[in-house]
């Protein structure tokens, strides 16, 4: 399986109040290799990117897409760069300057009960308890690039690109509260907190720059 695992023993199925026509379910496993990936219908360049820990410039360049970047369902795609050809964040590889915390906010506050871990399965961000319902912020600005949970493992999935370096993502909600394509303002609600019989209430919480995870708590105030 290609795209990127989280916790296993979070999932909603019942808990699903708002958007829910509009959120595919039942999508079968992704097809592939491990350097390729079979477009499903529904998919997105940033939510191929995401599950595989990629930057979706590589793999735009690699597979010739140009912007806007548009996918059709069969379509095969690369994940490893052709002979000869590098990684274009590896190629063209910008000095590692964090953001200032001022530019950024937690998506909700409670305590942290799960710490980053990057080895560890479904450890890629922290896990946050709130109660069931709580909102859940924009960590900053940006474009809603994913809202959907054709993600295994991570439940009603929420992703904002920041920048061309950054973006966050928002696992295991009760309600999706923005669309696809859609611009948000740091601080805005963009989800609720979801629950399930094994967590009382807990936010997964990601931040990926060019899209390999780091850890939250070195970025935010």
């Amino acid at each position: 399986m290609l795209v990127l695992g989280g916790c296993s023993e979070f999932d909603y199925p019942a808990d699903r109040t708002v958007r829910e026509s509009a959120i595919p379910t039942g999508r079968a496993a992704p097809t592939g290799t491990a350097d390729t990936y079979t477009v499903r219908e529904g998919d997105t360049l940033y939510q191929i990117a995401f599950g595989a820990g990629l930057d979706f410039r590589d793999i735009a360049q690699w597979n010739d897409i140009e912007p806007p970047y548009v996918i059709y369902p069969g379509q095969s795609l690369r994940l490893r760069p052709p002979q000869g050809r590098q990684s274009q964040t590896a190629a063209t590889p910008a000095p590692v300057q964090r953001p200032d915390p001022s530019t950024w906010q937690w998506p909700l506050e409670g305590e942290i009960v799960r710490d980053y871990n990057p080895g560890s399965p479904g450890k890629r961000g922290i896990g946050i308890a709130a109660d069931p319902g709580s909102p859940v912020l924009a960590a900053a600005a940006g474009e809603v690039v994913y809202s959907g949970d054709g993600l295994p493992g991570y439940g009603n999935l929420v992703i904002i690109q920041h920048n061309a370096r950054y973006l966050t993502a928002y696992g295991y909600n009760r309600a999706l509260l923005v669309d696809e394509g859609a611009t948000v303002a740091q601080g805005e609600t963009i989800a609720r907190v979801g629950a399930s019989d094994a967590r009382p209430g807990e936010l997964h919480f990601e931040l990926r720059q060019r899209g390999e995870p780091v850890d939250p708590g070195d970025y935010l105030p």
